[in-house]
């Protein structure tokens, strides 16, 4: 077996894969942050309890329904979208015009109430969700094991992740999103509804996180904590790539997995601060993060 540093390549790369899958995660999750932030200027503290809510949705379809995983990819997110439309058409809709940390503590509310519904309800152990079929099995690479499953999730979140960036960056429908935050009485003029628009870009951005819980469901259990775990650290590559910033979400939420990964081999009880280390960096160089605008 091939040695590396001392390290064999078959745990190095099972690291690496690991870091890959996490990536895979934070891009969805900050993905969906950036949009909401970028789009709305709504920090959304709630996004982790949503990403929980979608993984128990999938859950919910298979047993009480027997709706399996490939219907649950479009089915959860839809559902947990709805729900978001539903928070911003009551609540965050009033706070517009405000400081921002009226909505962060407002979603912060949310997330705890949803969080203490599912944990109340459930416990806080871990419900299983099997692999589908057809994902099962993997392949071996000679120098590592793949497993189908894994593999799916880090291309299916990118083509997601490159197909939003498409979307909002290169498409009319995009233009609209964007210069509704920063004029949207000139974006009226053209007969758009712009709170129509900002309240589906608002579920739009919740669903990414349902769909990110229903990809997680098989690999890291349903459990009512779930998205706590993975909120704190999705903040973090959001503010490292800089906030609003879609690519920047992409390519930190990504990189940054891989950098976890790594240390986990080289140095594991850094694992767990690695990410706030490079946050405290970059806010330090530049404030606004990696591909932020500055002011």
């Amino acid at each position: 077996m091939i040695q590396i540093l001392g390290i064999s390549s078959q745990a190095l790369f099972g690291q690496l894969l690991l870091g890959l899958i996490n990536g895979a995660f934070y891009a969805l999750l900050s993905l969906g942050l950036a949009v909401i932030f970028g789009m709305l200027n709504i920090v959304n503290f709630a996004h982790g309890a949503l990403y929980m809510v979608g993984a128990f949705c999938a859950y919910f379809l298979l047993n009480w329904f027997g709706i399996g995983y490939w219907p649950a990819l479009l089915i959860a997110p839809l559902v947990v979208g709805l729900f978001g439309v539903i928070i911003e058409r009551t609540m965050l809709q009033r706070l517009a015009g405000l400081d921002h940390l009226y909505g962060l503590l407002l979603t912060f509310g949310v997330a705890l109430i949803v969080q203490g519904v599912f944990q109340y309800q459930y416990g806080s152990s871990g419900l299983p969700y099997e692999i589908p079929d057809s994902l099962k099995g993997g392949r071996n690479l000679g120098f590592m094991y793949l497993p189908n499953y894994r593999a799916w999730v880090v291309i299916f979140s990118l083509v997601v992740c490159l197909a939003t960036w498409y979307v909002i960056e290169k498409t009319k429908l995009g233009a609209y999103l964007r210069a509704a935050t920063e004029n949207p009485t000139i974006v009226r003029a053209f007969g758009v509804n712009v709170p129509l628009m900002i309240t589906l870009t608002y579920g739009f951005g919740v669903a990414l996180a349902a769909l990110a819980g229903v990809l997680a469901a098989p690999i890291n259990q349903v459990r009512p904590l779930m998205g706590a775990d993975f909120i704190i650290v999705v903040f973090a590559v959001v503010v490292i790539g800089g906030m609003g910033s879609i690519m920047g979400s992409i390519l930190t939420g990504f990189l940054l997995g891989l950098i976890e990964g790594l240390t986990k081999v080289f140095y594991p009880e850094a694992s767990n601060t690695v990410v706030f280390v490079i946050m405290a960096i970059v806010l330090l160089i530049k404030p606004a993060g990696l591909f932020g605008r500055t002011a």
